[in-house]
């Protein structure tokens, strides 16, 4: 294979004119992670690091017409999924795509409420998000994202039900007691932890953005899962770390 081959991966997210999160972050990490990165738009938001001020949703037809022309010319294996307009388009999407593209992995970060507290969708019904869960390869929720995915009211017991149908990647940046300690739970079987940190970092707008769509760029090069979290969560803090504000930079080098 020539050497300067990079894997491409595709993010299907909305539009942070911010660049800190949604599409323009995961096209950043897909690029300093060495795959080529491909992007479906799924929402415009009107947004900064701090504010949300409101948002424009593209049509199913519009997304998933963005998506075949790429998926027609390039191939890939792997598709990150972020921001979407409602979870019954997301799930027929999934189909329709699997149907004409059978190689496709898909990775799902379920975005539910922009950090600035605007909320997304409403607590999915079980047997939808069973279906859903069902055609992913991954799903990467925060801790309040995992206690909405589920009915024990509990982020561990809930991502715990979900890896019945997927994988499942807790992130652990808003654990109360062991922050920064992540949970991969493995699909209908073991749970690895991913260690915290025992010193401060300055938050990021659109970290699980990142983090996500790091984990999607391992695995198109090849990584197997709990190799592909943890080099993951190591980019992810160098992000976290790069500077002080609430947007990261991406090392290129």
């Amino acid at each position: 294979m020539d050497a300067l081959f990079r894997p491409y991966v595709m993010s299907i997210a909305g539009f942070d004119p911010s660049a800190g999160a949604g599409i323009l972050a995961d096209i950043k990490t897909f690029e300093a992670n060495r795959v080529y990165g491909l992007g479906v738009c799924s929402a415009i938001t009107y947004q900064n690091d701090i504010r949300f001020d409101g948002m424009q949703w593209l049509t199913p037809t519009q997304i998933s017409s963005q998506a075949k022309v790429l998926l027609d010319r390039f191939e890939v294996s792997y598709v990150k999924i972020g921001l979407v307009p409602d979870l019954i388009m997301l799930l027929k999407l999934m189909r329709e795509l699997k149907d004409g593209y059978p190689k496709l992995k898909f990775i799902w970060d379920p975005v539910l409420k922009a950090s600035a507290g605007y909320g997304f969708h409403e607590k999915p019904a079980p047997l939808l998000l069973a279906e859903i869960c069902s055609e992913m390869l991954l799903i990467t929720p925060n801790i309040p994202e995992a206690v909405e995915l589920g009915e024990s009211g509990a982020a561990i017991e809930n991502a715990e039900a979900l890896s019945t149908y997927c994988a499942v990647f807790l992130k652990g940046g808003h654990h109360a007691h062991k922050t920064g300690e992540d949970l991969l739970f493995h699909k209908g079987g073991k749970r690895i932890a991913f260690g915290g940190r025992t010193y401060s970092i300055q938050p990021k707008h659109g970290s699980g953005c990142v983090l996500s769509s790091a984990i999607t760029a391992k695995l198109a090069k090849g990584a197997e899962l709990e190799k592909a979290c943890l080099l993951a969560k190591d980019y992810t803090l160098e992000v976290l770390q790069s500077n002080e504000s609430l947007l990261g930079y991406h090392s290129m080098t």
